[in-house]
């Protein structure tokens, strides 16, 4: 099993520097194997494999225009080319749409480190030529601080998995990969059905219930104030817009240092609420999967669908039900639980978990559901049960 680890770097000024340049080395290499794809392609050949390509730029970097491209990591281009030929493959195969080049204002900046030159401590890690002296003092440059200790398991034994250093717009992260294995239990407790919804997050078939996190008192708190930060940052930009000339209605806005300071403090407070929702799912996803039940069933939601509500869809935005959904898979995955994905037009809210007769006339407002054999109960905790009991109506389920 891979387990990821994601950590916060803390660079000083002259790393952070060299960072933002390692990245744009990254973007630039990524740019220039498509344009050498797409000149390829309309001059009748076929597709430059990236062994070719990377000849190729190996050849540019001894002219004098590129020569600069020495000054960094090899493995930063190699892998850019890699990740760009990957596109294409993706896109002709129809998995993905025709790749576009990365822009320098829009792009997240990132690049790769090879796995044999990366190095790990307690406190720090070390990325390879960040500085291309010799000299100790300067050596000092390619050990960054991390910021968690001990967070990033470290040895002889241990082998990195795709190390990737990306900025999300106020700090720089290491992310790596790690093969582990996870001890697992051998007892085995009742299967159970998960309903997810809007009015509270996850109802289980063993009658706990996990309630919308987004209605607590901290969480309005937090959302009210991004809100509010959000209209203060639009007031500036109104304010500092001027009239282009020669066009109508068309303006041109300036960003000044207060508006740069606002949308660094609300992103600041986007990720504190991103990271408290995540976290609260995180929660719930592994006591779920630790119980080591016979199976799990969840219910395929259209959720892009479900987005086209205009009265619901911020509430199901919140909810990061794709997100519950990602955690649970890869967490059966790791300690062997099974999961099963209920058909997406199974009645689950419809169908009565005593007797098994749908009742067609339920209406979302009804959150008491009611059947004619005298069975009351609450509609979504019904949907939880006849989730639970989905492999005996599906019969392709073993």
């Amino acid at each position: 099993m891979i387990r990821t680890y994601k950590v916060m770097l803390k660079p000083n000024n002259k790393q952070r520097t060299k960072l933002f340049e390692c990245a744009g080395v990254s973007r630039w290499t990524y740019n220039w194997t498509l344009g050498r794809q797409k000149e390829n392609y309309k001059n009748g050949g076929k597709f430059l494999n990236d062994s070719v390509l990377r000849k190729e730029l190996t050849q540019l970097k001894k002219t004098e225009e590129y020569k600069w491209l020495n000054e960094y990591s090899n493995n930063i281009t190699k892998q850019a080319i890699k990740d760009a030929c990957n596109s294409y493959k993706r896109f002709f195969n129809g998995y993905s749409e025709f790749p576009k080049f990365k822009s320098k204002k829009r792009t997240k900046p990132s690049f790769y480190q090879d796995i044999e030159k990366i190095k790990f401590t307690d406190t720090h890690v070390k990325l390879e030529k960040l500085t291309t002296s010799k000299k100790k003092n300067r050596q000092k440059l390619n050990w960054i601080k991390l910021g968690e200790k001990d967070r990033i398991p470290t040895g002889e034994n241990i082998k990195y998995i795709n190390p990737r250093v990306t900025f999300d717009g106020l700090n720089w992260w290491i992310s790596v990969g790690i093969e582990e294995e996870i001890e697992i239990e051998d007892k085995e407790t009742e299967p159970i059905g998960i309903d997810l919804g809007v009015k509270d997050l996850a109802i289980i078939s063993s009658g706990d219930k996990y309630k919308n996190i987004n209605k607590s008192l901290k969480m309005k708190k937090l959302i009210k104030k991004y809100k509010r930060l959000q209209r203060q940052i639009s007031r500036k930009y109104e304010m500092n817009k001027t009239k282009i000339e020669g066009g109508e209605n068309r303006y041109k806005y300036q960003k000044t240092k207060n508006i740069i300071k606002a949308e660094n403090k609300l992103r600041k407070l986007y990720r504190k609420i991103k990271g408290l929702r995540d976290n609260y799912i995180h929660h719930i996803t592994t006591s779920l999967v630790k119980a080591k039940p016979k199976y799990i069933v969840i219910e395929d939601l259209n959720v892009s669908g479900m987005l086209k509500n205009k009265k619901l869809s911020r509430a199901i935005q919140e909810q990061s039900l794709r997100e519950f959904r990602r955690q649970l898979e890869y967490k059966c995955n790791w300690y062997n639980v099974e999961l099963i994905i209920a058909d997406r037009y199974f009645p689950s809210s419809k169908l009565c978990s005593k007797c098994g007769q749908i009742n067609e006339d339920l209406k979302l407002s009804d959150r008491i559901y009611k059947c004619d054999c005298g069975n009351a109960i609450d509609r979504d905790y019904n949907a939880s049960l006849n989730l639970r009991d989905y492999p005996k109506y599906d019969k392709s389920v073993a």
